[in-house]
């Protein structure tokens, strides 16, 4: 069975605010707020994922730090942006070492094809 997507919305308003510890008023001032964008179904009742369940979970943390709303908004915005250059360093990180070793593998190439030009 494939693993779920962490950003497939699947909870309830009722089930997002217990697995966050968020009374379901916070949950819609935060997303009135824009601190989150919960999905919609059909009939528009609201959809968490996994993903929005950790950021509610995130913004109760810096709220119980004592930041406002627009704090909470900046440092959520900059975590996710954060994390989203991780990501893509890493990406660079790995595609440098495939680079590296291609590169190592065109010396040794270049010096074996040297040896056989220099013995002719």
């Amino acid at each position: 069975m494939p693993l779920r997507d962490s950003r497939t919305p699947v909870y309830g308003i009722a089930v997002a605010a217990q697995l966050s510890d968020l009374p379901e008023a916070t949950l819609r001032l935060f997303e009135s707020k824009g601190l989150l964008a919960p999905a919609r179904s059909d009939g528009g009742t609201r959809r968490y994922s996994d993903d929005d369940v950790d950021r509610l979970r995130r913004a109760a943390a810096l709220r119980s730090d004592g930041l406002n709303i627009a704090g909470i908004a900046r440092v959520l915005d900059l975590q996710d942006e954060n994390a989203g250059l991780q990501s893509t360093n890493a990406g660079l990180r790995s595609a440098n070492a495939g680079l590296r070793s291609e590169n190592s593998g065109l010396r040794d190439e270049n010096a074996g094809l040297r040896e056989a030009l220099d013995a002719d």
